[in-house]
């Protein structure tokens, strides 16, 4: 990871397919967040393939290392700043100092 995580920033993590339901749902595990995920997987989704989720930052804890990431469709999910694959700084959110 090239820069620090800021609220606002699009941050893209990596999961892993866990089960592929029939209606094209998937559960996925996401490193350093405890509880599986149901998210909308391409048709030819496996078992055991990597995807990427995206979402955008709505809290970043530096101190603890954390950020939380909402997720359309997901919800909230804090994770390790560690398990991050991507940040991209983007303008949607405007926060006040």
């Amino acid at each position: 990871m090239a820069r620090k995580p800021k609220v606002g920033d699009e941050i893209t993590l990596s999961a892993t397919i866990l089960k592929v339901m029939e209606d094209g749902v998937s559960s996925v595990s996401v490193p350093t967040y405890n509880f599986p995920l149901a998210i909308d997987t391409p048709q030819k989704a496996k078992v055991g393939q990597k995807v990427e989720i995206s979402g955008f930052a709505t809290r970043v804890d530096l101190e603890d290392g954390k950020v939380t990431v909402r997720i359309d469709g997901c919800g909230l999910v804090t994770v390790d700043i560690d398990s991050i694959a991507e940040v991209s700084a983007t303008s949607r959110v405007t926060v006040r100092e």
